[in-house]
């Protein structure tokens, strides 16, 4: 029987989250009939290679939707508030890869192997959540399931590819001018947008996105949201401290728990974790095993080491979560819904 395919369309094609978006759809045979690649008009008039042709990438207009039945979007949040409800209009499916629709009531926030029933209640748009809580919700899930789950307190460890392709130029520029003794003049990280910048090479940086008036940044207030939203759980207490470190690609957590469920082990973790779809344990302190940054890039999983129990709080526990954010926190997840939103047959035409 032939495999029905698809026509796709790519917005954002030329960033570095939609290079990765149609790496993925070359190597894991997504059924694509056509494939559109949409940009910026500054980024439009390159080519990419797709299964060994070049197609051309176009700059990105309402009209651009046109006999597409499933679009990928990451070009930023006003580029997905212009252009995903045309799209909608003219009966594509959008998975957005931007804050912009995340926390939207009538928008569900999905990471296939959490919540993947929600996608049956799209109108059209499918957010894709935070690269971090996505790793960490992967993570939590089993646990939850298993023993429930009540806080949750997390520290990020995240590469500056989270950024985009300019901060990881800004480290390579700045680690070079470092060990050459030279002057550091930085320009983009934190924030960009914001009033002061710092040095990332060699550094660590308390800030990712802007800070909001409760002291928390908007990367935080992510983690916090997105978690509640996507576990189905407003009540569970989540905080968050996002920090940059100068590594480029995967980001590290270290994760905080208390479950509902007293006198638990850590095998009894392990348990849960080692047969959770997308988790791949990695936890042996005798012979040093552990997930790292390096060890994870280029991988879809979710790693997760060094669980061990709380010293004072029975019900605690902590955890090491590290995940590709390019890939799983961002390119991967993106395919994924699409996947699935083709296999339970929810496109709108």
């Amino acid at each position: 029987m032939t495999q029905k395919t698809y026509n796709v369309a790519v917005v954002g094609a030329t960033g570095a989250v939609g290079q990765k978006i149609v790496k993925l759809l070359e190597e894991k045979n997504f059924p694509v009939q056509q494939l559109k690649l949409l940009s910026s008009k500054r980024s439009a008039g390159t080519t990419v290679d797709f299964k060994g042709n070049e197609i051309t990438v176009e700059e990105a207009t309402n009209d651009s939707f046109i006999d597409i039945d499933i679009a990928l979007f990451s070009a930023g949040g006003a580029v997905s508030k212009q252009l995903a409800p045309e799209a909608v209009k003219r009966g594509v499916v959008v998975v957005d890869n931007t804050s912009a629709y995340r926390m939207d009531e009538n928008v569900p926030l999905v990471v296939p192997e959490v919540n993947g029933e929600d996608l049956a209640n799209h109108k059209g748009i499918i957010a894709n959540p935070n690269c971090s809580t996505i790793q960490m919700v992967a993570a939590l899930k089993p646990i939850q399931d298993a023993f429930g789950l009540k806080r949750v307190i997390v520290s990020t460890y995240q590469a500056v590819s989270g950024a985009g392709n300019q901060a990881v130029e800004e480290l390579r520029s700045q680690a070079e001018n470092f060990l050459n003794e030279e002057e550091i003049n930085p320009e983009l990280l934190p924030v960009k947008a914001d009033k002061k910048h710092y040095p990332i090479a060699f550094n660590a940086l308390p800030q990712i996105d802007l800070f909001q008036d409760n002291g928390y940044t908007f990367e935080e207030m992510k983690m916090i949201n997105e978690t509640k939203k996507i576990m189905h759980a407003p009540e569970l207490q989540v905080t968050a401290t996002c920090v940059r470190l100068p590594f480029f690609t995967s980001h590290a957590e270290s994760v905080y728990i208390e479950v509902e469920q007293e006198g638990l082990t850590t095998e009894d973790l392990w348990r849960v974790l080692s047969n959770a779809d997308g988790i791949t344990l990695q936890d042996d302190p005798s012979e040093q095993v552990y997930p790292t940054p390096l060890s994870a890039a280029g991988k879809t999983d979710v790693f997760v080491g060094r669980v061990r129990k709380d010293l004072d709080q029975d019900n605690g526990f902590h955890m090491w979560v590290v995940s590709d954010n390019l890939l799983k926190g961002a390119a991967w997840n993106t395919v994924q819904i699409a996947e699935r939103v083709l296999e339970k047959g929810m496109l709108l035409k």
